[in-house]
């Protein structure tokens, strides 16, 4: 439970001025304790401190202050008159002064006496004073230290201040036992009636919560006070707060939450490259970089179930913020009728969308068709070949597309995957093969293979669920025309894609290092270099003449010409955009490292267990023509669909 509700620390304030001003009634046995330890100290000096302390307890603080500085001064290192000198000035309102004295106190002896003198007045300085959480759990800590401590006579002072800060710091076990135990041992205490009707209403036990207010005011607690507890409909009020707060509280968390997997993901980033850049080049993975990919896997799944998670506030602030302008405007006695209906479509819309996303399941497509084994026989064996010098399994399938793809992937329920069982899938886009030498190709295809030694591609479930159900609600918040910045649902969108990206991204770098290094330790950094700007330029070349001859064949209502033997001299604006692409440095929204930080670390790896081959990609295919013509056909059939 929770009990700092603003209605009772209200209330808690007007009932700290009737504690803290109540008469003192000194324990005399305790007092004669004190009084016998001056005398043996310094004789002279008692009359002097039973005077001031009857000053002090008829609140006359000036005359009792200046006793006890005469005490003071001849006994400086006793504590009682230190104490009590604090009192004085904290009750006279000098609060420094007094706090000071205190802190001199419990200095020299952390007596009960001198703890809860220095608890109550660095928790309650002065009425309706506020002071910070930090100075009251310091005063909680103070207090709860004197109570276990032993102590003679009356221990009420630090039962009614524990239950106080208690209250004030939502220490709610502390405050149950601190007022079960008032109501034992001292019902005769406004405090303990006043202590326990709070306890009582937030137990929703209403008409015992009556009763004790009611007793409250019949031994002193005040009418205003008291009316005040009543008139408010303590069960709905106090009900409404505490939900409220809460709401309040777990949306805090939420965005705490957020903040922290994005400064988490930004650490993760700056101490891998660290990592990557200390690393022994001829090593396959590094202890850390083991390290840090099992820790970015569980990263990566964390933001993604965070995600999940994040729907239930999302939604609650889209309806809260329509709730709220719809209070407002009933508060404010004006209806916008108009603005109230868009507000709520809006709202209802969003939630609507977001929930919907969730459910709807998008057919996944293999890309390109397999490629059979007799249409280009050399190319399996190649692919078998590097699989065989990296110690792993060969790709099960080869998939040809149209584009300029050359990836990897598993197919496969997650049980296959995780157990290595799934089967195995190459992509190779035909649009990168002319020109295309077996060295860079075998260094390249290399490096596709790392990813299935190191793993890459049996995980990443959550990362592909929470991408996919992102994109399908930014689609659906587009179709539906909510992708504006007043929408909160659509914003919440923005910002989780930015962090999840980070996330993400960050783990799919290091897992491009890590594969590029195993690429460069079997055949080398020079033929893995030579690959990866073949790709960068083909791709570039081939997206450049495929749009022109696009263009030229629907503007001239004509058949496309073999997109692959068109003349790469045809796109000389290629060059310009690849060596853009080779020399940028990396951002945080790349999905890969830069080719020129790729190429730079490749660079430090010295060894090659494989000697180079020669030969072209195309040599490994039975019919070059046939393939790039139905691979034509494809993208004419897509043109006139």
């Amino acid at each position: 439970m929770t009990i700092r509700l603003p209605l009772v620390l209200a209330l808690l304030l007007g009932m700290s001025a009737v504690a803290l001003s109540q008469q003192v009634s000194r324990d005399i046995a305790k007092e004669q304790l004190i009084l016998d330890h001056l005398a043996a100290i310094k004789p002279e000096a008692v009359e002097d401190f039973k005077a001031a302390t009857i000053a002090m307890d008829a609140d006359k603080f000036e005359e009792a202050i200046a006793l006890y500085e005469k005490v003071y001064k001849a006994v400086p290192e006793f504590d009682p008159v230190i104490r009590r000198l604090g009192i004085c000035y904290a009750s006279k309102g000098e609060i420094p002064r007094g706090l000071e004295l205190l802190e001199a106190a419990v200095k020299i002896k952390r007596s009960p006496e001198n703890l809860i003198s220095l608890a109550r007045f660095l928790a309650f300085p002065a009425p309706h004073s506020l002071v910070n959480d930090l100075q009251k759990e310091r005063a909680y800590q103070l207090a709860s230290e004197a109570d276990r401590l032993p102590k003679s006579g009356d221990d009420s002072d630090y039962q009614v201040i524990l239950a106080e800060l208690s209250l004030t710091l939502g220490r709610d076990a502390a405050y149950r036992e601190i007022t079960a135990k008032l109501v034992r041992t001292h019902p005769e205490l406004v405090q303990t009636h006043y202590y326990n009707a709070i306890l009582l209403a937030y137990d929703e036990e209403w008409i015992k919560a009556e009763d004790e207010v009611r007793k409250a005011e019949s031994l002193g607690l005040t009418h205003d006070i008291a009316q005040k507890m009543l008139d408010h409909e303590i069960h709905t009020q106090a009900s409404i707060r505490r939900y409220v707060w809460y709401a309040l509280y777990l949306v805090v968390l939420w965005i705490v939450g957020l903040v922290a997997l994005f400064v988490v993901g930004k650490l993760m980033s700056w101490v891998t490259i660290r990592s990557l850049e200390r690393a022994n080049p001829n090593l396959i993975t590094s202890r850390s970089e083991l390290f840090l990919r099992k820790w970015y896997r569980l990263l990566v799944n964390l933001g993604g179930i965070y995600y999940y998670l994040s729907i239930p506030f999302v939604i609650f602030l889209v309806l809260g913020v329509a709730g709220g302008a719809t209070y407002g405007a009933l508060m404010v006695g004006r209806l916008p009728i108009k603005l109230l209906v868009v507000l709520w479509i809006c709202a209802i819309v969003t939630v609507f969308k977001l929930i919907q996303c969730l459910f709807i399941k998008v057919k996944r497509e293999d890309p390109g068709r397999p490629l059979r084994y007799e249409e280009a026989p050399k190319l399996w064996e190649l692919t078998r070949s590097v699989a065989v010098a990296l110690g792993t399994r060969p790709v099960d399938e080869i998939r040809v597309t149209p584009g300029t793809d050359l990836a990897v992937y598993e197919n496969g329920t997650w049980r296959e995957r995780s157990r290595d069982q799934a089967r195995r899938v190459l992509i190779l886009g035909v649009g990168v093969l002319n020109d295309f030498r077996l060295s860079g190709f075998r260094a390249v295809l290399a490096h596709e293979y790392g990813h299935f030694s190191h793993r890459d591609t049996a995980g990443g479930d959550v990362a592909l669920r929470v991408n996919s159900d992102m994109m399908k609600f930014a689609y659906a918040m587009t179709a539906a025309g909510q992708n504006v910045w007043l929408n909160l649902g659509f914003q919440f969108l923005r910002i989780y894609h930015f962090i999840f990206r980070r996330l993400s991204y960050g783990a799919t770098r290091m897992q491009e290092v890590l594969a590029d290094r195993v690429a460069a330790l079997k055949y080398g950094s020079a033929a893995f270099e030579e690959g990866l700007r073949h790709v960068i330029l083909k791709s570039a070349q081939f997206t450049i003449i495929a749009n022109q001859e696009i263009n030229a064949s629907v503007g001239g209502e004509r058949a496309l010409q073999n997109l692959y033997e068109i003349p790469f001299s045809a796109a000389p604006g290629a060059y310009i955009e690849a060596k853009e692409n080779l020399d940028r440095p990396t951002s945080e929204d790349d999905t890969h490292p830069s080719p020129r930080e790729r190429f730079r670390l490749t660079r430090k790896v010295f060894s090659q267990s494989e000697p180079p081959i020669s030969g072209m990609v195309w040599d490994l295919f039975q019919d070059r023509a046939a393939l790039t013509l139905e691979m034509t056909s494809t993208i004419q059939a897509r043109l006139d669909g």
